[in-house]
């Protein structure tokens, strides 16, 4: 039996893969600091401290790995704290995934990721990129979306507002640019279900790959 693991469960994205596989039946476990209410039955959780796994955790035996973790730099404090979830956590996630006889990895991170940027974000997005491809994964599928859009459990209304200004931005993003459109949650959830098959090696998707 298939099994995946989906690190970042509770946020977005993650929560939307759960969704999606729980739809087709398919056996998962949900990587969290807390416990999750109304798991479907085909998600399992397993509660972890984060900084104590990163040491000396172990992950169960799965065949694909999810990783939809991330932060904010308002959320994570400092631009260190930001690396250390977004390129620490996920690289030793990754690993132990490998370990545990993982052969695909499906890494959420954002359009314009690029280690040589001058941008932070985009910086680090690239970082971990290239990081995570020196693993050995069979399959690295990297999701590139833009502004991402869906029901979150943290209300912000800068965030509210921001949606209704992406919708109409949508509307001028066309031909090249379209990659820059934003992405709703569920269409990129499906999308990294449906590719977890895609050919071996490193494969990159846009907006002009996601489910509509």
């Amino acid at each position: 039996m298939t099994t995946s693991i989906i690190a970042g469960s509770t946020g977005l994205i993650g929560g939307n893969v759960i969704k999606v596989l729980s739809t087709k039946k398919q056996s998962a476990i949900a990587l969290t600091r807390r416990s999750i209410p109304n798991l479907p039955p085909e998600i399992t959780e397993m509660i972890i401290d984060f900084d104590a796994f990163e040491k000396n955790g172990s992950l169960p035996s799965c065949n694909n790995i999810f990783i939809c973790l991330g932060t904010t730099i308002k959320t994570a404090g400092s631009k260190e704290n930001f690396k250390k979830v977004d390129i620490n956590y996920c690289l030793s996630i990754a690993k132990k995934a490998k370990e545990a006889g993982a052969e695909t990895l499906s890494l959420v991170s954002s359009v314009g990721a690029n280690s040589s940027s001058k941008n932070f974000y985009l910086k680090t997005k690239g970082e971990l990129e290239e990081a995570l491809q020196e693993l050995g994964f069979l399959t690295v599928n990297i999701f590139r979306p833009s502004f991402l859009v869906g029901e979150r459990s943290e209300k912000r209304l800068a965030e509210k507002i921001a949606i209704k200004l992406a919708k109409i931005l949508d509307l001028f993003l066309i031909g090249s640019a379209s990659k820059y459109r934003s992405v709703k949650a569920e269409s990129l959830a499906k999308t990294m279900v449906l590719k977890v098959n895609s050919k071996p090696g490193v494969n990159y998707f846009y907006f002009n790959d996601f489910i509509k």
